[in-house]
């Protein structure tokens, strides 16, 4: 079978850049896929992320002002699928061009759109009334073009709240990014944080957090990994206690030297960083934000949820497993056994009977 995915770049260090890496690779490799990646501008050179040798890639050049980055994009689009000829195309780009895929084609069967972020991106308090009749805009144009393709996936059941018109909705996890045999022993006195520093992410939540946590256990850390930006936080500039590292490549390393992985995200689409530090025995506290978490962390069992954006109870949660090791070694046991379910091969088999069954009806 043949499957084309198009999205806008795979050279990143971001989510959705790890989930292809994996979800792609396997259905390569191991389900016998004809799988193409097309991007925009040459946007797969110097992957951050492994893909497999047996993927093709391919790119379109788009640039100029929007009429002629729309018609680049449209013209590239068409060519790419008449000379490959793909049984499946899987739209993977949360961006409001991605919506007109399904008008560009014709409408052909076959079709389908992976949303990985929550339609809060787009949104944001401090916003000013222009940008949020804007938003509205765009989310209202979405509602209506998602309803053109043959299926519409999203990654948990909460993030289908987001789009209740739809009936061609369905959720599929994005696949945990490795299960190491080697799990943390949870005895160094370290939190970490993954992913890039931003409003959504909450790491400037997470800061003021940590400062009421460092008055009680000084001896603790906080590591931040991820990408700076020093509008959200002055990473140069940071707390005692809170260290900063760019994009790590070998992250799997640093969840093993944790003992707690911490979330403070205002909103999600999943929040895969927590199945990876799960799949390492690390227990989790993260806020109950939509979406993803509260569908990841079963609270209590496996990991800890604070009430949403509430920074004291973030600080009470971690404190709670900072002091009893008892408590931290058997969520972390659990948190291993629960992360299970997100293996590769399960949710690429997900992927492929999804697939099987769209051509079917074609």
């Amino acid at each position: 079978m043949k499957l084309l995915y198009i999205t806008n770049g795979i050279n990143g260090a971001g989510g959705l850049e790890r989930v292809l890496s994996i979800k792609a690779s396997k259905l390569a490799d191991d389900f016998g896929y004809e799988v193409s990646i097309l991007v925009l501008n040459n946007a797969n050179t110097d992957c951050f992320y492994e893909f497999s040798p047996n993927i093709k890639m391919l790119s379109i050049n788009v640039s100029g002002n929007p009429l002629q980055y729309w018609k680049s994009y449209k013209d590239g689009i068409k060519q790419t699928v008449a000379e490959l000829k793909p049984d499946i195309i899987s739209v993977c780009d949360d961006g409001l061009k991605a919506f007109f895929v399904p008008k560009i084609l014709n409408h052909r069967k076959g079709i389908i759109y992976e949303r990985h972020v929550s339609k809060l991106i787009d949104a944001h308090s401090a916003d000013s009334w222009i940008k949020k009749l804007r938003t509205t805009i765009v989310w209202n144009i979405m509602d209506q073009k998602a309803k053109s393709f043959d299926k519409f996936v999203v990654l948990t059941e909460g993030n289908k709240k987001e789009w209740p018109n739809l009936i061609n909705i369905l959720s599929i996890p994005n696949p945990v990014s490795f299960y190491p045999a080697q799990t943390s022993s949870l005895e160094q006195k370290t939190v970490i944080c993954v992913g890039k520093i931003a409003y959504q992410k909450g790491q400037d939540l997470l800061v003021k957090a940590w400062d009421i946590v460092h008055r009680q256990f000084p001896d603790w850390k906080l590591q931040l990994y991820g990408k700076e930006n020093l509008s959200i936080l002055d990473t140069h500039h940071l707390p005692e206690g809170v260290e900063f590292f760019p994009p790590e490549k070998n992250i799997q390393e640093k969840y093993l030297d944790s003992a707690i992985y911490v979330m403070a995200s205002r909103y999600e689409g999943f929040g895969m960083v927590l199945t990876e530090a799960m799949a390492c025995g690390v227990p989790c506290v993260s806020f109950k934000c939509d979406y993803g978490p509260s569908d990841i962390i079963t609270d209590g069992v496996d990991g800890l949820l604070a009430e949403k954006e509430n920074v004291c109870d973030l600080a009470d949660k971690l404190m709670a497993l900072m002091q009893d090791d008892i408590t931290r070694r058997a969520m972390g046991r659990k948190a291993r056994e629960s992360v299970s379910r997100y293996l590769p091969d399960t949710i690429a088999a997900e992927w492929d009977h999804l697939f099987r069954e769209i051509t079917a009806e074609a």
